[in-house]
């Protein structure tokens, strides 16, 4: 039983320590605009000589950021459009965090699903009755409206038993908006760069973007108000 038990946290502990350690040498002052700025060039470069390889290397570190919560997704989402361009940044981005969510999902329903129930009683059994019937748009909703860290997100759906399934698809679905929406404006930070200015991810929270969002997340959860309609009127 004990052995059992630490095989499952085992990946706990281990993105625990991918956390700390990040901080610890802070590798957050080397992840930053102003380290990107100064070696724009250089790694423009490189992503144009190595093509493929290079693609593979920008998945598989958005992968591990989002595996172990690191708090760059949304740098290196911009980063994409940049070094790829729109589109093919967007693509890239998406199978990175969608990898990356799906290993932190699997962890935490493997280390914490059966104690957090166990643990819960009776309140969290109709929680997750309520939510396992609309978990899709659900999801969607807190993917494309970022409401939630991402990592939390990937937590609380493992915890309330969502299907696996369900949850890659509704992932992939839902950061779609705002993987084209980061790629779009790192797309343009060549220029900035050019001038000796600093990129602002803060344009993301302005109306003109953040309110068609929350436009689309509201969209995805019009199934839900629909059934409940029904079913009121069907009670009624």
């Amino acid at each position: 039983m004990t052995f059992q038990l630490l095989r499952r946290l085992l990946p706990v502990a281990i993105l625990l320590l991918g956390l700390v350690l990040f901080f610890a040498f802070g590798l957050e002052r080397h992840l930053s605009f102003e380290t990107l700025s100064r070696n724009h060039a250089e790694l423009a470069q490189w992503v144009a000589d190595n093509g493929a390889l290079a693609a593979l290397a920008f998945v598989a570190t958005y992968a591990t950021a989002a595996a172990f919560s690191l708090p760059i997704s949304a740098m290196i989402t911009a980063l994409s459009g940049f070094l790829f361009g729109i589109w093919l940044g967007a693509f890239l981005s998406m199978i990175g965090a969608t990898l990356g969510a799906m290993a932190l999902f699997a962890v935490a329903r493997s280390a914490f699903y059966d104690l957090f129930h166990a643990r819960a009683g009776s309140a969290l059994q109709r929680l997750e009755a309520g939510f396992r019937r609309d978990s899709f748009s659900y999801l969607v909703f807190l993917r494309v409206v970022p409401l939630f860290p991402f990592w939390l997100v990937n937590i609380v759906a493992a915890l309330l038993g969502m299907k696996f399934g369900t949850f890659v698809l509704a992932t992939v679905i839902g950061i779609i908006p705002g993987s084209v929406v980061f790629a779009s404006i790192g797309a343009g930070f060549g220029t900035l760069f050019e001038s000796g200015q600093v990129p602002d991810l803060g344009v993301v929270f302005h109306a003109a973007i953040l309110l068609p969002l929350l436009g689309l997340g509201v969209l995805s959860l019009v199934p839900i108000l629909y059934r409940r309609l029904v079913r009121g009127r069907r009670s009624g």
